[in-house]
C-alpha cells in the first residue's frame, strides 16, 4: 500500500525529533535554559506516546507525588500534587494533557477520572500542552482560561510570567477577574507578566519570550500523539525562533 502524505510527515517530524534529541538540543538551553537539567536518559530515548496505564516520561533528580517520592514507573492522576526538588524535572501525562515541570516547582491537580479541570501552579514552572475541553492554570497573582493549548508558566510570589505558545487564553489578575486578556497566539506572539500590584496603572504587562523552546513542546505533544502545530518549519533548529 503507498505511503500517504500524512504518514510521511509523521516520519518527518519523528526523525527530526529523533535527531534533535540525539544532538543535544534539549541540553544546549534546549528543554531548560539550564544545561543541568539534561538526561543522558531521555536524550537515548525515541519520544513517543506513553503506553496505556504509564504516566511518566522521565523523573531526574527527587520528585514526589502525594509528598512521597517516585520513579519512572509511578502514575500521576488528575487529582495529585507533583512537586520536584533541587536539579529535578518530571515530564509526564494525565490524560489528554501532558506537562514538563522544572525544578523547585510544586504543581497541584483537581479532576476527575483522566481529566484535570484546574492546575494550582503554587511555585516553579510548567510547560503544557492541553487536549480539548477547557482547563484552568492558577498562581498567586493569575488565572488562566486555556483551550486547546500550548503554555508557559513560571510562578513567583508577585508576578508570573505567561507564555501562550500556541491557541487561546483568557489572562486575569487572581484577585480582580475584571483585570483580564484575552491571547490568541500562533507563535509565542504574546508573553505576559501578570503583577500582583499595578505598575504604572497595569496588571498584566507585555514581556520578553524565554526560558523555553518548541523542542520541548514538540516533545510533550508527542508524549499524547499529537504534533505541535509549527513543526514543519523546524527542519533544521537552533534556537528559538518566531516567524
Amino acid at each position: 500500500m503507498p505511503v500517504s502524505i500524512i504518514e510521511k510527515l509523521v516520519a518527518k517530524r519523528r526523525a527530526f525529533l529523533v535527531r534533535a534529541l540525539a544532538a543535544g538540543l534539549f541540553a544546549a538551553g534546549g528543554l531548560w535554559s539550564d544545561n543541568r537539567f539534561a538526561s543522558a536518559q531521555v536524550l537515548g530515548r525515541v519520544p513517543k506516546p506513553l503506553a496505556k496505564g504509564q504516566s511518566i516520561y522521565d523523573v531526574t533528580g527527587p520528585v514526589m507525588v502525594n509528598g512521597k517520592l517516585i520513579t519512572r514507573d509511578a502514575r500521576i492522576g488528575p487529582n495529585d500534587t507533583v512537586e520536584t526538588g533541587k536539579g529535578a524535572r518530571a515530564i509526564f501525562v494525565v490524560g489528554s494533557d501532558a506537562f514538563l515541570l522544572r525544578a523547585d516547582s510544586r504543581l497541584e491537580m483537581k479532576g476527575s477520572d483522566t481529566f484535570v479541570n484546574v492546575l494550582r501552579l503554587i511555585t516553579g514552572a510548567l510547560l503544557s500542552v492541553f487536549g480539548k475541553g477547557p482547563r484552568y492554570v492558577a498562581t498567586t497573582t493569575s488565572t488562566i482560561g486555556i483551550r486547546g493549548t500550548g503554555l508557559y508558566v513560571e510562578a513567583e510570589p508577585d508576578l508570573t510570567y505567561v507564555c501562550t505558545c500556541y491557541g487561546e487564553t483568557d489572562i486575569a489578575a487572581a484577585d480582580d477577574p475584571t483585570v483580564i486578556e484575552t491571547i490568541v497566539s500562533i507563535h509565542h506572539d504574546a508573553p505576559r507578566y501578570v503583577l500582583a500590584k499595578p505598575e504604572k496603572g497595569r496588571r498584566i504587562v507585555p514581556a520578553f519570550f524565554k526560558n523555553h523552546i518548541d523542542l520541548g513542546l514538540i516533545l510533550i505533544e508527542t508524549l499524547v500523539g499529537r504534533t505541535a502545530p509549527f513543526w514543519l518549519f523546524y527542519e533544521s533548529y537552533g534556537s528559538p525562533r518566531r516567524y
